[in-house]
């Protein structure tokens, strides 16, 4: 039974994050197979020093679901922490450490303006309304469900391609979102045309800010959204690498801007990151588009094998709202949980769960 009083976190904010370790460890031995910690590649070092599990949201999700563990603890952000509550079973509990761990790119868009999308494009398309509804991963629970409920899917940054074409093969168009690069990307990667097949769609705007004739002959309308961390890549960025070290090799994510993916040598995950640098030949040089923690991260851990890896951008820019799960909080969790108190539990409720789930089973059927 889980008690009804919590340790206040006002009593952990001021501990050193030394102090913090220990307390983190201690708490981890005496919950034992009772807890597992997700930590996503973008978390700071100190937090992911302590996950059981570590990768990428999708398969961090379906790892724990695959344990006994009774709590799942995300430490990612809030959509990461609803996918492992989807995925899991009945009797595990998904927890994140901050429930301040957003995600800006998912709030871009949510289900009131995506809800408004859709009757709009309804108003100009009348009986020949035939759109699949993709989101990326990094999106609400909601939005997953309004996927599931009308033919829609859910697709991740190694799948999108794929996604595409089956949403394609659904029906006549696809309406994506949040991220326009990811979709852009994904719809170049079938061989559309960017500029008259693809068209982006502005929320805040009616009809998208787009005409009648744009809408009815795109075949995929790009929500106006973005990841505020890739998007500061630029093109200049890989010229003046590439002047430095003719023989380097550039690696991007797709939420990076188009004009970024088009200049270099490998497009990919988070996951196809790592494991992409992890296979290629010693003492190679890498110029890397995506969030600095795993930059960092992979540089440290494939030094010993010659290679230099680089972040792209000469600005340091973190994903801030994961930087929110600190050390502090995360003691405060795990220590409530040692005096049976479950805090911070992401529950999604049972009428979403189960339209979102229908959408993700889609993907992983057609992945």
């Amino acid at each position: 039974m889980d008690s009804e009083v919590s340790r206040n976190f006002l009593d952990y904010r001021d501990l050193s994050d030394g102090e913090c370790h220990g307390r983190i460890k201690s708490a981890k031995s005496q919950l034992g197979d009772d807890l597992v910690i997700l930590g996503h590649h973008y978390q700071r070092a100190d937090v992911y020093q302590h996950a059981d599990l570590r990768g990428d949201s999708l398969k961090l999700s379906r790892l724990a679901s695959e344990t006994d563990s009774e709590h799942i603890i995300f430490c990612g952000v809030h959509f990461m922490a609803e996918v492992a509550d989807i995925m899991s079973k009945p009797s595990q509990k998904a927890l994140l450490p901050d429930l301040a761990a957003g995600c800006s790119m998912a709030d871009m868009a949510n289900l009131s303006k995506v809800n408004r999308a859709w009757s709009e494009l309804e108003i100009v398309l009348g009986d020949e309304m035939s759109i699949t509804p993709i989101t990326y991963i990094n999106s609400a629970a909601d939005l997953k469900a309004f996927c599931g409920e009308r033919d829609g899917i859910v697709c991740t940054s190694s799948n999108a391609g794929r996604i595409v074409e089956w949403g394609l093969r659904q029906h006549k168009k696809i309406l994506f979102f949040p991220d326009q690069h990811l979709g852009r990307w994904s719809g170049h990667q079938i061989g559309l045309n960017q500029d008259t097949d693809m068209k982006v769609w502005d929320p805040d705007l009616w009809m998208g800010g787009l005409s009648e004739q744009e809408i009815k002959q795109a075949k995929i309308l790009l929500w106006k959204g973005h990841c505020s961390v890739h998007q500061m890549f630029q093109p200049e960025h890989i010229v003046r690498f590439r002047e430095k070290h003719p023989d380097g090799l550039v690696i991007s994510h797709p939420e990076c801007r188009f004009e970024v993916c088009e200049q270099s040598d490998f497009v990919g995950s988070t996951e196809y990151i790592v494991e992409t640098i992890r296979a290629a030949k010693d003492n190679t040089r890498w110029l890397v588009g995506t969030e600095l923690n795993l930059v960092n991260r992979i540089a440290d851990e494939f030094r010993p094998e010659g290679k230099v890896i680089e972040f792209m951008s000469p600005l340091v820019c973190m994903c801030s709202t994961m930087n929110r799960i600190d050390p502090q909080h995360l003691a405060w969790q795990l220590e409530n949980l040692m005096d049976g108190t479950v805090v911070n539990q992401i529950s999604v409720a049972d009428s979403e769960k189960d339209m979102a789930r229908l959408s993700m089973e889609r993907m992983l059927a057609n992945s």
